[in-house]
């Protein structure tokens, strides 16, 4: 199953931001002093970085572009590209052994047997009250 997520707070966002600043000013330092020539490294503060200005609500409508048309492909090529699609993935199938199909077979049919017993007895079980209770 997925898993449900949730939207991060705001104030973790803002702390991912700065500890990436923080790390890419230290990568640029360190990459400096491994070339030994002097780099000035300038740290943004959260209130320095300007915010996005959000998107309009409705967006401008453009002119529909008219997508030039390819030949269709005939029913028959379709088809036969699919089956040959088909067979690749069918032997990349790993198919269960005789003994294992004739034992996960047993196992399917004895739970049949079980579930349908079960389920035959409480139907007569239950038309037995009903036929009581309505006498």
């Amino acid at each position: 199953m997925g898993r449900i997520q949730r939207k991060k707070a705001v104030k973790s966002k803002k702390k991912k931001k700065q500890k990436a600043a923080n790390r890419t000013a230290a990568q640029i330092g360190a990459d400096s002093a491994a070339d030994s020539k002097p780099i000035a490294v300038v740290e943004a503060s959260h209130k320095d970085v300007q915010k996005k200005p959000a998107l309009s609500p409705k967006k401008a409508q453009t002119a529909p572009s008219v997508v030039p048309s390819r030949p269709r492909a005939n029913f028959l090529t379709v088809s036969i590209q699919f089956l040959r699609e088909v067979k690749v993935e069918l032997k990349k199938v790993t198919w269960p052994s005789r003994k294992q199909t004739i034992g996960s077979t047993v196992v399917v049919l004895a739970l049949v047997m079980l579930i349908s017993l079960f389920l035959g007895v409480v139907d007569i079980g239950l038309s037995n009250l009903i036929r009581i209770v309505l006498q």
